[in-house]
């Protein structure tokens, strides 16, 4: 049975030997003219190829290149011979030496001659040991607002699959469109295998001598069709189709934009939590009619607690097919392990009340955990303290220890302050009997020019005795008033 070639495009090898022979300027073996034998192919699919093993020339003489470029010399010689370059090296242009490229670059492979041949990696990749590629180690560091987020996506690293759909062609034949994803580790090797069960007579027969032809396709994400096995009567599903989407690893970032690949902001619904998106980028490198520049793919990782182990993937719900324009596909893959490795800042500590004189202190997740692995909870810790009692006993006898000490010196100081009003009493009664020993007048009549008025000046100024006394009796209020009389009379009347 032949079936049509709708279901997947074919790969062509053709072992072919061309023979360039003749002569160039000078005859050679007598061969009159010059004879150019070629194999003329046509490409009858886009991914249809045609690989030369080797080219030999023979009979030329005189010849010379177009252009020369110095080659790499051995390190032993400066005269020696060019010598072939180790993977990963490039040539120094000083010393015509092969160097290795710095960590974390890959060997350009259309030039190998100074140190530009060597492309940095994308971010978040690191290169492998050879420094032919790039690829991801699954493990992420991102810095938000002086936190520190690490994620791993080791637990990922394995195939991760997807199928969409169902769809239906113009006769109604139901279909499924089967994607795997090999999202990082494994050195760069492509993990994910997309296999074709099915596939066009005329073309097996044509490569049926080729050692090469394979059915399958190995990349980073791949592409199958799937039919199912009650859509056309057959015993098992066929799967045909089978193309790569992503063959290079371009990098893995929290930005939304990587090498002009754009990621929209609607092409998903907003994640209901603060820990940040993480996109891998790929791209292809099979360029088709539609797809100038290849194809490119995003795989977004999403943290999601409550989707443990592998978790769930999807695809845009405004493009079912993965892709809305057949160059750009996008992934959203929602799991716990793509969650942060958990840090100090994610736990709180709770203690508990004091309790014959310990304390016992627990730790907790903070809720709602969004972190996986990383550091463990600590163990619970007994503390010695002071139970409430205690103080309580404590405070009280302080209490009344106080209160003791304020009556006993209120007493004191009024007992005190009734000593000092007996002595002032006893001082001002003295003071008195003083001012009244006066001599007697000699005579009370008025002299003749003499005015029969008396002075009198009122003072209201505290005497020395008077504020002896204010500050020695705090509970009077009173104050004496001294009046001092002043008399015009001489002296001598």
């Amino acid at each position: 049975m032949q079936h049509s070639h709708l279901l997947g495009p074919s790969r062509e090898q053709i072992k072919g030997k061309i023979l360039l022979s003749g002569r160039l300027g000078v005859p050679v073996d007598g061969m009159p003219g010059l004879e150019l034998r070629r194999l003329i192919f046509s490409r009858r699919f886009i991914n249809d190829m045609v690989k030369i093993y080797s080219i030999t020339t023979t009979n030329a003489v005189d010849g010379v290149a177009s252009s020369c470029r110095a080659c790499a010399l051995g390190s032993q010689q400066s005269g020696s011979s060019c010598v072939p370059c180790p993977p990963g090296h490039y040539i120094e242009k000083e010393t015509n030496q092969c160097k290795e490229c710095p960590p974390d670059t890959y060997l350009s492979i259309h030039q190998v001659y100074g140190k530009e041949a060597c492309i940095p990696c994308g971010p978040g990749s690191k290169s492998t040991q050879d420094h032919t590629l790039c690829y991801s180690d699954c493990y992420l560091s991102y810095v938000k607002e002086n936190q520190s987020l690490h994620f791993d996506f080791s637990n990922l690293s394995s195939v991760g699959s997807l199928m969409n759909g169902p769809s239906f062609t113009s006769k109604g034949t139901k279909y499924f469109h089967f994607f795997n994803i090999s999202l990082c580790g494994h050195e760069g090797k492509k993990m994910a295998i997309c296999t074709n069960n099915i596939t066009d007579i005329t073309v097996k027969e044509m490569v049926a001598e080729s050692e090469d032809y394979t059915n399958f396709v190995g990349a980073f994400i791949c592409q199958s069709t799937i039919i199912p096995s009650e859509s056309k009567g057959f015993r098992t599903a066929l799967s045909s189709q089978s193309i790569s989407l992503a063959d290079i690893f371009l990098g893995v970032t929290v930005e939304s934009t990587l090498y002009n690949i754009n990621i929209k902001e609607d092409m998903f619904p907003a994640p209901l939590r603060q820990i940040p998106d993480v996109h891998f980028f790929y791209k292809s490198s099979t360029v088709t009619s539609s797809c100038y520049n290849g194809r490119v793919a995003v795989v977004t990782m999403r943290c999601n607690p409550s989707k443990p182990g592998q978790g769930v993937i999807s695809v845009p719900s405004t493009c079912p097919a993965g892709t809305c324009d057949g160059c750009t596909f996008y992934f959203l893959w929602e799991s716990a392990e793509a969650c942060p490795l958990c840090t100090e800042h994610d736990y709180h500590e709770i203690e508990g009340a004091c309790k014959r004189g310990f304390q016992e202190t627990l730790y907790v997740w903070n809720e709602p955990k969004q972190c996986i692995k990383g550091v463990f909870l600590p163990e619970k810790r007994l503390t010695t303290c002071e139970t409430v009692d205690f103080w309580l006993k404590v405070g009280a006898g302080v209490g009344a220890f106080t209160a003791v000490l304020l009556v006993a010196l209120t007493c004191y100081f009024w007992k005190k302050n009734q000593k000092l009003e007996y002595k002032y009493s006893k001082l001002v009664m003295t003071a008195n009997a003083k001012e009244c020993e006066l001599p007697a007048a000699d005579s009370c009549a008025i002299m003749e020019g003499e005015d029969n008025e008396e002075e009198v000046v009122y003072s209201n100024k505290q005497t020395l005795l008077g504020k002896l006394k204010s500050l020695a009796t705090k509970e009077k209020e009173d104050h004496f008033e001294s009046v001092q009389l002043k008399s015009s009379r001489s002296p001598n009347i």
